[in-house]
């Protein structure tokens, strides 16, 4: 299984179809040699471990199990997961922790900082389907 970059804003990753459902496509991505050079790996999340799968919804397209397919992922749906899990959270958490020392004590001020990624948290896997057809992930058939 191969990684490339096949132009300046998107990468392509190979797999294997692993499961279909009604609405979505299971692709397996095995890790590849050129993980380890990537200057994106660190942010990429698939050079972690040697197998990764994939949720992507369902396109109009007929896929079978065990088919090779190719997987176009968009530089740009990257720096938006980024911000959404860790830069926004980020925020969140460090302006809640300056208004609250001016009303609260330190420590409470602290707590009540981290308390707030309860919600945030709980709000983003409440919209995990709005977050997944705006990080649409498209599928080539190899």
């Amino acid at each position: 299984m191969s990684t490339q970059l096949s132009n300046k804003n998107a990468f392509i990753h190979s797999g294997i179809v692993s499961k279909i459902s009604d609405d979505s496509v299971f692709v397996s991505i095995k890790q590849s040699v050129h993980c380890e050079s990537c200057r994106a790996k660190a942010s990429c999340g698939i050079s972690e471990s040697n197998t990764k799968e994939v949720e992507i919804l369902n396109s109009c397209e007929s896929l079978k199990l065990n088919e090779s397919v190719q997987l176009v992922l968009k530089k740009s749906l990257g720096l938006k997961a980024v911000f959404w899990a860790y830069v926004f959270p980020f925020i969140l958490m460090f302006s809640t922790l300056i208004i609250a020392s001016a009303f609260f004590k330190e420590w409470v001020a602290g707590i009540l900082s981290l308390f707030v990624l309860l919600p945030y948290y709980l709000m983003l896997y409440f919209f995990k389907n709005t977050f997944k057809s705006a990080f649409n992930i498209s599928i080539l058939k190899t």
